[in-house]
């Protein structure tokens, strides 16, 4: 699929990025190679094939989750400025 100089300079524009005019032909050839390669990975056929989140067929080993640290909530909701019923307070930003 072939992309036009317009059709690059509308993407630049849209993206809020500068593609000087001497470079605008490389750009479009470049972004028709990854439409052209878009294309042909459409075409291969899927039907049977399970989808997966990984290539590699491996678990991620995970460590246990275990408290580390003492519950200082109370101490940490004294040093505020504000708070109430457990809960810190701060100044309205969104009216």
């Amino acid at each position: 699929m072939a992309v036009d100089t317009q059709t690059v300079e509308k993407l630049a524009e849209l993206a809020r990025i500068a593609i000087s005019t001497e470079t605008i032909e490389e750009v479009s050839t470049r972004l028709g190679d990854v439409l052209q390669l878009v294309d042909q990975l459409q075409a291969v056929s899927t039907e049977g094939v399970a989808p997966m989140a990984h290539p590699l067929d491996e678990e991620q080993v995970l460590r246990a989750d275990e408290v580390s640290e003492p519950n200082r909530r109370e101490e940490f909701l004294q040093l505020a400025p504000q708070s109430e019923e457990g809960l810190y307070l701060v100044p309205k930003v969104i009216d």
